[in-house]
């Protein structure tokens, strides 16, 4: 951050659903936080993917309507960026060591404490995923449910490998070039919307100037991080918090969602694949998201105001085989208490 501050108010035309960013000292370094909604309401937790802020990352998914409506009415939403990817960053100096993603998870939980969030249901997809499900693993009392889309949880396939070892290396030698954007654009979107008929998609395009803000030094350190993850596969049997996947049919890491899937508990568990969508499910296809995040929330108490009833809503692209029967509102855990959020201070004064 160029010059880093407690609070930081953004243009409200700027940011549609208003907020406020806070700069939050944490052990690994400060990190940026947007806040949206009221803070008196339980707490849902975002981090992006590599080279994405949450502008760029959940804007699709807050633009529409419908998602809004379910997420703000019931929600303060905490937009954690990774280190250097907020808007306005500056590039990183290269004296900071590079945080592994175990400490990128440790920097979450500064956050929680900074805010004084005690239990948060968490939203991210794929390096953001892998953080969050990181953070479940290490403090499982503090996170109440897992929204991950195209997450990961083995290291880099060969692919994967070859794909990465490329980007850094073009990163570092030629900044954030028009290769290393085209490469970056195939890891979120799906051909259809790359290559539609008269040119790219204005998702596409959004994205693609977005990129351009992005610092190179910063996006190498975070893929850097990613790149070097551990093997989470035998933990993942541990979570004890409901998990919905998201993956599209076309994303480069649908067999990591299908993987992360077959190793969870299947009481605890659901897998959405969506048709005709890439990785960046949030962006592509944010309406797909809609139907199953409502059946999950149901399970904490949570529903959309009734003045945007569910009829107006498109259907489920639940793939067939997943049985619809993970997402009714029984499999989700209708039972579970309803979620705390805050530290009550008084309460443990006393």
């Amino acid at each position: 951050m160029c010059e880093p501050s407690s609070a930081v108010s953004l243009d409200i035309e700027t940011i549609p659903w208003g907020g406020q960013e806070y700069v939050v000292e944490t052990r690994f370094g400060p990190l940026s936080v947007f806040v949206c909604g009221d803070e008196e309401k339980p707490a849902l937790i975002t981090y992006p993917d590599v080279a994405l802020n949450y502008m760029s990352c959940f804007q699709g998914l807050l633009f529409c309507p419908e998602a809004a409506s379910l997420l703000f009415h019931n929600f303060c939403i905490y937009h954690i960026d990774p280190p250097g990817h907020e808007l306005g960053s500056c590039a990183i100096t290269s004296d900071q060591p590079i945080p592994s993603a175990d400490d990128l998870a440790d920097q979450v939980v500064d956050v929680l404490d900074y805010f004084g969030l005690r239990e948060v249901i968490c939203m991210g997809v794929t390096a953001g995923a892998y953080i969050l499900t990181l953070l479940a693993l290490n403090h499982s009392k503090r996170v109440l449910g897992l929204i991950l889309v195209s997450p990961l949880s083995q290291v880099p396939s060969w692919k994967e490998w070859f794909y990465n070892k490329l980007i850094m290396g073009l990163l570092y030698f030629y900044g954030m070039s028009s290769l290393v954007k085209e490469t970056l654009l195939q890891r979120y979107f799906s051909q259809e919307l790359r290559s539609m008929p008269g040119g790219e998609s204005d998702i596409v395009q959004a994205c693609r100037r977005l990129l351009d803000e992005r610092q190179a030094k910063n996006v190498m350190r975070l893929l850097q991080a990613i790149h070097q993850r551990r093997d989470i596969t035998q933990r993942l049997k541990t979570l004890k918090c409901r998990t919905l996947i998201f993956v599209g049919e076309h994303s480069s890491f649908l067999h990591e969602a299908v993987h992360i899937n077959h190793h969870m508990d299947k009481r605890f568990s659901a897998l959405v694949e969506v048709k005709s969508c890439g990785s960046l499910v949030t962006e592509e296809q944010p309406h797909s998201m809609l139907i199953p995040l409502e059946y999950f929330l149901m399970g904490y108490g949570f529903y959309r105001p009734l003045k945007l009833p569910v009829r107006n809503s498109p259907p489920s692209p639940l793939s067939p085989c997943i049985s619809p029967d993970l997402l009714s509102p029984q499999s989700m855990g209708l039972k579970l208490k309803p979620i705390k959020t805050r530290v009550q201070m008084e309460d443990e004064a006393l």
